[in-house]
């Protein structure tokens, strides 16, 4: 039997090949054929307001359609892929956990107050199609820690609780390290 989830990402993938497939046909403007310009970030929207991630850099910044990053706000993931630093502890398992999560999967992007960070990664709260608000699922599950950075606070107390309940019940990286 095929997941919910395996139906999701095959509709999604559809839905975006068409829409790149009718991109690269030229559009006809004055009777004269032009070709369509690259696409922007805006650009790579799927239907209903959503965007593909095409690749998991790590837990806490990914990849959309078109090549932008985008660092989920509000959180914090062990290191794995910084060259100044060791991979840290239990940042494999939350990279693969936001690797599974996200990869192929079209999402709504939500900005707060600032729209990039000093690295021009866009910075955003990521919800799935169904709702499901990725950047407190990670903290609650204990794949990250809650990671307040003015003025991109909208949802701090969200995370922040769900972290000291992650934290109390053990869970991911509050079992597994010395935090």
């Amino acid at each position: 039997m095929i997941s919910a989830r395996t139906i999701r990402a095959i509709t999604t993938g559809v839905l975006i090949a068409v829409a790149l497939l009718t991109r690269q046909y030229a559009t006809k403007q004055k009777g004269v054929l032009q070709e369509s310009p690259t696409p922007t970030v805006a650009d790579t929207i799927v239907p209903n307001g959503l965007v593909l991630i095409t690749k998991v850099i790590d837990g806490d910044t990914v990849e959309i359609e078109g090549g932008a990053r985008v660092r989920l706000i509000g959180i914090d993931t062990p290191e794995t892929v910084d060259p100044r630093k060791p991979v840290q502890c239990f940042g494999i398992q939350a990279s693969d956990y936001a690797k599974s999560l996200l990869t192929g999967v079209a999402v709504k992007l939500e900005k707060d107050v600032e729209d990039k960070d000093k690295y021009n990664r866009l910075l955003r709260y990521i919800y799935l199609a169904d709702g499901t608000f990725v950047n407190l699922k990670l903290v609650a599950e204990g794949y990250a820690s809650a990671y307040p950075y003015p003025p991109n606070i909208a949802h701090a107390t969200e995370f922040k609780t769900a972290q000291a309940n992650a934290r109390m019940a053990g869970l991911g990286l509050w079992s597994a390290c010395n935090k």
